[in-house]
């Protein structure tokens, strides 16, 4: 059974504008960020989703936990943070359209914080926003009907990409499947999605726009509830969407730097190479440009050169 949603010119237009941004994003080679923009952006991503659920901890903390170091703050905070950090690092482990496989996700989410994480609930529960109840769930006998729908349509469903990540965010934020973790499970989900599809999305921080302004959040999921349909959840996601692959683009549209592009190189992981290969890579670069690169990726370690003259070639040493 379909979910119910309307296309409305303000979809129609901002899938435009996001394909033309995707494309922007091969052209450039933007598709596979340097190593630290990665690292960064999930750094990013990590703090926004948990700050969305209270979380406190700062990004500098979370880049703590990510080198492997202690920090000083609440347990339950740290914790939420360290298995937020080993799920997002294993996300090509995980099948979008695999209920098992997002019941895992969740466990993973959920080790230590939530009795019976992996599993849907067994009480019906209502979200309480102030004094006002927002949203009665369905009920508890409901759920695994529900969600198995939920990846039927998924798995089936002829509707682009796009709308379909949009439309499974929405509709398992009002099944409200778990006890706890529904809102960073559907903005993780969302992400797998996209990302099956378009790779870059895995180092797209989605979530840093979404914590900015929080309440718009709440508002077009409440909205999409009041109607009865997500076509405003599916509105408010794609101009998340748009925003953060401009804000991509204008980052990566800075003269690149000997750095930006051995990092880049590197995050290809190729093998062996010439340097005019490197050249078809940049192809704004000089042939002196170029070598001055290579030479650069020589003496800090990123290559090793073999031959000499118009038989030179090189060799990447790390990963």
């Amino acid at each position: 059974m379909k979910p119910p949603y309307e296309i409305t010119p303000t979809i129609l237009q901002l899938i435009t504008a996001i394909s033309e941004k995707l494309g922007a994003v091969n052209a450039n080679l933007v598709s596979r960020p340097s190593p630290l923009l990665r690292k960064e952006n999930r750094i990013k991503t990590i703090h926004a989703s948990l700050k969305i659920e209270g979380n406190t901890l700062t990004e500098e903390q979370i880049t703590a936990l990510l080198d492997h170091k202690k920090v000083i703050g609440p347990k339950k905070d740290v914790m939420e943070v360290v298995n937020a950090i080993h799920t997002y690092e294993n996300l090509q482990k995980y099948n979008p359209t695999n209920e098992k496989s997002f019941l895992k996700a969740h466990q993973n989410l959920l080790k230590g914080l939530l009795v019976n994480a992996g599993t849907y609930r067994n009480q019906n529960v209502g979200i309480v926003k102030g004094s006002k109840v927002a949203h009665v769930a369905p009920p508890a006998a409901n759920v695994p009907f529900l969600m198995k729908e939920l990846f039927e349509y998924l798995k089936s469903s002829n509707e682009i990409v796009l709308i379909k990540s949009c439309v499974f965010h929405y509709e398992m934020e009002f099944i409200h499947p778990f006890l706890d973790g529904n809102g960073r499970m559907g903005r993780l989900w969302q992400t797998l999605i996209l990302m099956d599809k378009y790779p870059v999305f895995e180092f797209l921080p989605l979530e840093t726009l979404i914590s900015k302004n929080q309440e718009d959040y709440y508002n077009a999921l409440a909205k999409s509830d009041q109607l009865g349909k997500s076509t405003v959840f599916i509105e408010y996601m794609l101009g998340i969407i748009d925003a953060s692959l401009r804000q991509l683009l204008d980052f990566n549209n800075r003269t690149l730097t000997d750095k930006d592009r051995l990092d880049y190189f590197v995050s290809l992981h190729k093998t062996d190479f010439t340097r005019k290969e490197y050249m078809n890579m940049f192809k704004d670069i000089s042939s002196a440009t170029a070598s001055r690169d290579l030479k650069k990726g020589v003496e800090l370690g990123l290559f090793q050169k073999i031959g000499d003259k118009n038989k030179t070639s090189y060799r990447v040493l790390i990963e």
